[in-house]
């Protein structure tokens, strides 16, 4: 599978776990754990300051079954309106550092001494869209945005986390199928999913999550040499 790049791949925050689901519940009952859910989210989103975790990224073709994975840290700070602050560095299979901050973003690749920046609202830039899923997106925002919001099981991670999965089906046209959420007791949404209309999907999965842990702008900001080659798009 042709590999995408670090920008085209974090179009959304995604999780390959293994969740043991709860018995159906009722119409009634799902509502009731939906509202529940949300409303531990948008307490989450207000109380949140900074954020510091791993984080597991995998893009799967869903027609030969092949994926790519990636392994770093991330660190993020709400920012004004939907300009969060994020950063992540990744450590396997290679090295490369991602921050978006004021609206822009830099993608730094060390084993070519290039750093790529842009308009973090670009089409080549989803970060936004992958951490609007709960931690920058309020709830009325949730229920404009999507179709009413389904409630898919609950069980435990690996790891032993808690979590209530949730699906959330764009409304109007949108440049994927559906998206799904794993939320664990605190309201923080730990995992995610987006599948494609092709059916090829993203996983993406925090782990060892730090919240409100020491993190100032300046962490944002990648200090890159005077002779890194600079591609601005």
């Amino acid at each position: 599978m042709k590999r995408l790049t670090t920008l085209s791949l974090i179009a959304v925050l995604t999780a390959a776990a293994t969740v043991v689901f709860a018995p159906r519940t009722t119409q009634a009952q799902s509502a009731g754990v939906v509202s529940s859910v949300l409303n531990r989210m948008d307490r989450n989103r207000r109380e949140l300051r900074a954020l510091r975790s791993g984080i597991m990224m995998e893009k799967c073709n869903a027609q030969i079954g092949d994926c790519d994975r990636r392994m770093g840290a991330m660190l993020y700070m709400p920012g004004k309106g939907r300009n969060s602050n994020v950063r992540i560095d990744w450590q396997k299979p290679q090295v490369e550092m991602l921050a978006v901050t004021d609206g822009k973003y830099t993608l730094f690749r060390p084993r070519l001494n290039m750093a790529y920046q842009g308009n973090a609202n670009s089409n080549r830039n989803r970060v936004s869209s992958v951490l609007g899923f709960g931690l920058n997106v309020s709830q009325q925002q949730l229920r404009t945005q999507f179709e009413p919001v389904q409630f898919v099981g609950e069980g435990n991670l690996d790891g032993g986390v808690h979590v209530v999965q949730l699906r959330l089906t764009p409304r109007g046209n949108a440049g994927y199928k559906y998206a799904e959420i794993w939320v664990d007791d605190s309201g923080m949404p730990v995992q995610t999913k987006w599948v494609e209309r092709n059916d090829d999907y993203t996983t993406v999965r925090l782990f060892s999550v730090q919240k409100n842990a020491g993190i100032s702008a300046n962490d944002f900001r990648l200090q890159l040499g005077n002779d890194v080659k600079i591609v601005r798009s």
